[in-house]
């Protein structure tokens, strides 16, 4: 599978200008001061979808209240999605902090050292395990995201659609031959940084870059052309009223998303679809009691990978009675600084 690539590439002497690179113009990260594979294994994860100077500060914070496996394992979710409010993809927090627990629970409180345990951890995928197993353990595992196949797609001239998972594959196959045996954490590491700061998506610094003469792609003038990427998907968008219930003593009503889904256990103030209700009609339908409602206060427009959330930001006081308050919890202005909120929710909280 992997020969059609690979036949006349030299890995030897790709590997040495990687490393020789990596060396000289690694970044100063706090990741990389060391090789506990639990400080990794967290860094992996907020580093997927995320930008490495979003990630610095939340990295140092967590790692202040939570400096080892059992200290997370012990912590409640809340606090933890509290930590990783504004991190976004907030699935990634809720499987580590699962993970944590197996770890404790199941290998005595250390990370696996080895594929087959290692994948058991929840949220443990081929790119995460690659990671740390090769980063923390000096094992010569392949850790293919999107960086890697960008770089080696263009190397290597693979035209195949990167969108697909045979594709993912494919490059897996492939970087397990082209990794590094001597040195895989600063190959693996190296690949991921040369992805970062010169074989970037558009306007790649070619000129620069130690990969150069081993590079199909620059040699027939196709770099703008790879990787070859699928059509995405366009995103659904959903307009929202999003209304700050308040009581008469001026609390706040916030309710939990459902343990499941989108936003899984984060707070949120009340919402409902905006398509054929009318504002006014859902409140006192679902209320039944005399409020008086703002004009609209303004509008969040927060984009997911896959849809679009456009939120009309009202605010009401409401007569409560037993029944309508059940699902809520109220809260004090003051006080709402304790619970996780999205980002499109802290930027309606900001209007309090």
């Amino acid at each position: 599978m992997t020969n059609e690539f690979l036949q006349y590439f030299n890995k030897k002497a790709f590997q040495q200008s990687l490393l020789s690179w990596y060396e000289a113009n690694k970044r100063d990260l706090p990741w990389r001061k060391t090789k506990d594979p639990y400080k990794i294994w967290v860094s992996e994860v907020m580093l997927q979808q995320t930008q490495v100077a979003t990630v610095i500060p939340y990295f140092e914070r967590f790692m202040k209240d939570y400096p080892t496996v059992y200290d997370l394992a012990a912590a409640d979710e809340q606090a933890v999605l509290k930590m990783w409010e504004g991190l976004g993809y907030y699935s990634r927090a809720r499987n580590l902090h699962e993970a944590a627990k197996q770890v404790v629970a199941d290998f005595d409180g250390k990370v696996p050292n080895n594929v087959k345990e290692i994948s058991q951890l929840k949220g443990v995928g081929p790119y995460t395990r690659g990671a740390i197993l090769s980063i923390a353990y000096d094992m010569p595992e392949p850790a293919v995201d999107g960086n890697v196949m960008r770089v080696m797609s263009r190397v290597l001239g693979i035209e195949d659609n990167i969108s697909e998972a045979k594709t993912k594959k494919l490059f897996e196959a492939i970087m397990r031959e082209v990794v590094s045996e001597e040195d895989p954490s600063s190959f693996n590491q190296g690949l991921m940084e040369i992805g970062a700061l010169i074989c970037s998506p558009k306007k790649p610094a070619c000129l620069h870059c130690p990969l150069r003469e081993y590079c199909k792609a620059f040699e027939t003038g196709l770099v703008d052309q790879l990787p070859v990427k699928g059509k995405q998907k366009k995103q659904k968008v959903i307009d929202y009223y999003a209304v700050i219930l308040k009581n008469e003593d001026g609390q706040v009503a916030i309710e939990q998303r459902p343990s499941k889904g989108l936003l899984a256990n984060m707070w949120q103030f009340q919402m409902i679809p905006k398509e054929n209700v009318r504002v006014n009609d859902w409140l006192e339908n679902d209320y039944h009691v005399p409020m008086q409602l703002s004009e609209e206060l303004g509008h969040v427009k927060h984009v997911f990978s896959h849809l679009i959330w456009n939120l009309h930001i009202y605010e009401a006081n409401v007569t409560w009675t037993e029944e309508n308050k059940k699902s809520f919890t109220f809260v004090n202005i003051a006080d709402l600084d304790a619970y996780p909120f999205s980002v499109s929710h802290q930027k309606i909280k900001a209007l309090l």
